[in-house]
């Protein structure tokens, strides 16, 4: 039999199955959900700490997400396809890339989310014709609140975390800072996992930063009906963590200055409605960019709203987003 021939589903299976699928990703529209992608350096580990943070709301899914290679440490070591499946399944962490599972759980339990009551189950599913497949675990509350451990496998980790997202949908991505930001033009052609996902993800994405853990958030504005989508929704997140919430909005020069004043202005009555105090709003001239990393490194999260260039016209042109992410030295979270 080729291994390329598709098992036909029943009509009446088919359609069952198509509405349990819609049935699932309703009821994931209604959760805040949380991707958190680890790869086993100090760094991405931050973004657990982060998600444990962001969801504290029993409203909130975590899900950790470790992408390995295509059948790395399995047909080389001499493993069987039931034998790998079994490690991951029964013996709980054995397979390459779960042993930092295991640790982000750990992780998750130290920030106060300890899922050792909660309902565990284990699925397994083909995938790329790699003899273990996606592994996930999910631990659920009594509250129907969700922790969900997976390996995925794909033959490069930013597809495999951008398949992800299909997968869910996702609110939030969290990944933690790379060691080296190309710059646009040489990222055309060679872009790194974090780079590569901070440009490609439809939903919004965290670089997380370990310096200022506790402080609060600064929200850059410029006044356009985009950043202040950017405002309610970061916002939110800052009171959901207890965070002072503070607004920045920076003028090119002089002339434009009174533009920022009222973008803050703005900002800070749209806030009030929502009932959220503001703790500083500030108004700076000159480069933007610089102005914005200048100020907000003294803060725990700097949020910026995705300006939705292409590549090209951020490679001729350039984008205020991506140079704070690449240059800030705390966490930046673009808003989607």
């Amino acid at each position: 039999m080729s291994i390329f021939r598709r098992n036909v589903l029943p009509v009446r299976e088919e359609a069952a199955v198509q509405k349990a699928v819609s049935s699932l990703k309703a009821h994931r529209r209604n959760r805040f959900r949380i991707l958190a992608c680890i790869d086993g350096t100090e760094e991405s580990f931050i973004s657990v700490r982060k998600a444990a943070r962001f969801g504290a709301s029993e409203e909130c899914d975590i899900i950790i997400l470790y992408v390995r290679p295509i059948d790395t440490g399995l047909h080389a070591g001499g493993l069987q396809v039931r034998l790998a499946r079994q490690n991951m399944l029964e013996a709980g962490f054995e397979l390459p890339g779960v042993k930092h599972l295991k640790r982000a759980l750990d992780m998750l339990k130290g920030e106060g989310l300890d899922v050792s009551g909660w309902t565990r189950e284990v699925t397994n599913q083909d995938s790329w014709n790699d003899p273990a497949g996606d592994n996930k675990i999910e631990y659920r509350s009594p509250t129907g609140r969700s922790v969900v451990l997976k390996l995925k496998t794909a033959p490069d980790v930013a597809i495999g975390i951008l398949d992800q997202y299909e997968l869910g949908p996702y609110n939030l991505i969290i990944l933690g800072a790379p060691s080296r930001w190309r710059s646009e033009l040489r990222s055309f052609f060679d872009s790194g996992v974090v780079q590569t996902v901070a440009m490609q993800a439809p939903c919004s994405v965290m670089v997380a930063r370990k310096p200022n853990e506790r402080m609060g958030f600064l929200i850059a504005i410029d006044g356009t009906a985009r950043s202040m989508v950017a405002v309610r929704r970061a916002a939110v997140l800052g009171h959901v963590m207890k965070r002072d919430v503070s607004l920045l909005s920076v003028a090119p020069d002089e002339e434009a200055r009174p533009a920022a004043e009222e973008a803050v202005a703005n900002a800070q009555a749209l806030l009030k409605a929502m009932g959220i105090a503001v703790q500083e709003a500030k108004v700076a001239v000159g480069d933007i960019a610089s102005c914005i990393v200048e100020v907000g490194n003294a803060y725990g999260t700097i949020v910026v709203s995705d300006e939705q260039y292409s590549r090209l016209r951020r490679i001729f042109r350039g984008s205020i987003a991506t140079e704070v992410v690449r240059r800030a030295t705390t966490s930046v979270l673009e808003v989607r």
